[in-house]
């Protein structure tokens, strides 16, 4: 190895096929030869190369300089280095999207090494005799999984291999290989969204028309034995949006029971199966899980639940947050296409009812298409994984506040809507032997962290004139 590859600082450099990375390695020499961190998973991830979680390491020994072994795809990620000789490595992304058809080459010798995503395309030709080639990968071999396999020839034109084709050591199968004109596009791994009838789901489906959409009937979170034989590793994202909301009727044995079942235990399985996986789990969560003595809670506040569902929100999260790539999405007062507080409030405008509604409990609105968007955001930027409040912006109000806005927004009088306080809305449900839970009076969520990754919600109050607005033209 040359003397100026030495004590050279561990770089990262980009190319122009999206995720495809090169590095320049840390080699340490001396009279007696060198030693090298050919893969050291702290040090480079700190400089940004994907966690991609390596479970198996191949190597290819080449005996002849002329060998070419091309251009194969395979549904796992790749880390390419050498440990003796040199190679001539290119690159043709094969995935689907505007990046399909590019292609990159470069010289690896010792001193590099190359992180090639999931869908692209390798291929390289040896440039030294006895020259050993090495690849971590982050999937065992499956007959089922997406392969793809491009003729060597058919990108002769960007790629200018040093020894002609014609030259090289090829096997009969690399020379039969389809054109890129006959290749299926490698499609991006795939999201599970649970969850799709609910309000969030529903807007979710918007968001990510290409994701797998699962309901109770289809993947009933609370049982695994509903989950089917799917090949985790062909997903990159879960998207937890079931969950157990029946606030009062949690306070209930039955209630309680399929509260934690839905909404702890099950998360806890859904972690379990994203660290097996390297998956990334998105969890929402919920205003509940404090107990409503902040003005505003951030997101490292300590849980201090007050009711059972609460409760079970609360070590649902601690259960997300175990895995590495997380996002838990803290929520309040979610409204959407479906059941929620100003629908019912809308239909009581309409039909002249006088409702009294709690004038002590304080927060915004969560509209769903806000959430939605927020997720895919976060998931889009590669924002920091972590827990994020996403409720929409605007001036806090009361529950009675919203209801106003509601009655005035669809040309009702909104003096109409009488007022009552927490402890009269409690009392009521206990009179009539009705299960009933504590409530936070204070549910508004401080939007700094996810306003500082960039993501900027609505005005809950330009949200809620567009929500009524389509909700009349339906």
């Amino acid at each position: 190895m040359s003397d100026s590859l030495f004590s050279k600082p561990l770089e990262i450099h980009e190319t122009n096929i999206p995720g495809l990375v090169w590095l320049d390695l840390t080699v340490n020499g001396d009279n007696r030869g060198w030693f090298q961190e050919k893969w050291q998973r702290a040090k480079m991830v700190e400089k940004g190369l994907p966690d991609f979680g390596p479970i198996q390491n191949n190597m290819s020994f080449n005996d002849k300089a002329g060998v070419t072994r091309g251009i194969h795809t395979e549904p796992w990620d790749k880390y390419i280095s050498v440990g003796t000789g040199r190679i001539f490595g290119a690159w043709v992304d094969l995935r689907e999207g505007e990046s399909f058809g590019q292609v990159f080459t470069l010289e690896v010798d010792p001193s590099k090494a190359v992180f090639v995503p999931r869908g692209v395309g390798n291929a390289f030709q040896v440039l030294e005799d006895q020259t050993l080639y090495s690849y971590l990968v982050n999937e065992h071999w499956s007959p089922d999984g997406d392969y793809a396999f491009l003729n060597l020839a058919d990108v002769a034109s960007d790629i200018k291999w040093p020894i002609p084709l014609k030259d090289a050591i090829l096997s009969d199968k690399d020379k039969v290989h389809p054109e890129l004109k006959d290749i299926t596009p490698i499609k991006a791994r795939k999201i599970l969204v649970t969850g799709a009838n609910g309000q969030l789901g529903k807007a979710l489906q918007l968001e990510f028309p290409d994701a797998e959409f699962v309901d109770r009937s289809t993947f009933d979170i609370s049982d695994t034995s509903t989950w089917g034989d799917r090949n985790w590793r062909q997903y990159s994202t879960i998207i937890n949006a079931a969950a157990y909301t029946k606030v009062d009727i949690a306070e209930t044995p039955e209630g309680k029971v399929d509260a934690w079942k839905a909404n702890a235990t099950a998360v806890k399985d859904l972690a379990l199966l994203a660290n097996e996986n390297n998956l990334t789990l998105v969890h929402v969560s919920s205003d509940y899980v404090f107990d409503g003595t902040q003005e505003a809670h951030t997101e490292d506040e300590l849980f201090s639940p007050l009711g059972v569902y609460g409760q079970s929100k609360s070590a649902g999260d601690i259960a997300a947050a175990t895995v590495p790539k997380h996002y838990i999405i803290r929520t309040s007062w979610v409204v959407g296409d479906g059941n929620n507080f100003v629908r019912t409030m809308e239909k009581l405008a309409k039909e002249g009812v006088n409702p009294a509604v709690v004038n002590d409990q304080f927060g915004r609105p969560s509209f769903t298409e806000d959430i939605a968007k927020g997720i895919k955001y976060l998931l889009d930027s590669s924002a920091e994984f972590g827990t994020y409040n996403l409720s929409n912006d605007g001036p806090v109000v009361s529950w009675r506040d919203l209801a106003e806005s509601v009655f005035e927004t669809t040309k009702n009088n909104p003096e109409r809507v009488g007022v009552q306080t927490t402890a009269d809305f409690i009392a009521k449900k206990l009179e009539g032997n009705n299960p009933v839970s504590p409530r936070p009076l204070q549910s508004t969520l401080d939007l700094a962290k996810i306003k500082a990754a960039g993501f900027a919600p609505r005005r809950w109050d330009t949200a809620l004139t567009e929500y009524l607005q389509q909700q009349q033209s339906e």
